[in-house]
């Protein structure tokens, strides 16, 4: 088969992303960048940092964890969520999802924690 012969490359059909997270945290990490925040350079060295570490995957399977981990090290880095801080915003996450009924919005006012 040629490419010119309209059929699509082999995995064409495939989603980009396994999980809608990995979109998310994708889509974050084009908004930051547009807001300025990182240079896309700065981006490359952090996301490089995280998929070259002894405990990266061999098979890329637990990129877009290594992923979150370059936003995270960035957010800190720049002074705008430190790591106590995400992990914090997490956890609230985790129990406005818990609270939530099936099929509702899942909204971090629903945290029961949230007024403490």
């Amino acid at each position: 088969m040629s490419r010119h012969d309209g059929a699509l490359p082999a995995g064409f059909d495939e989603p980009v992303f396994a999980e809608p997270w990995q979109a998310e945290a994708f889509a974050l990490t084009v908004a930051l960048h547009s807001k300025g925040l990182f240079s896309w350079s700065e981006w490359a060295e952090a996301l490089s940092g995280e998929v070259n570490q002894p405990c990266a995957a061999s098979d890329g399977h637990d990129y877009y964890e290594h992923w979150l981990a370059a936003l995270e090290t960035l957010l800190a880095t720049k002074g705008v969520a430190g790591k106590g801080d995400v992990d914090a915003l997490a956890a609230a996450w985790e129990r406005a999802a818990r609270a939530t009924p099936h099929g509702k919005p899942i909204l971090l006012e629903n945290d029961p924690a949230a007024g403490r």
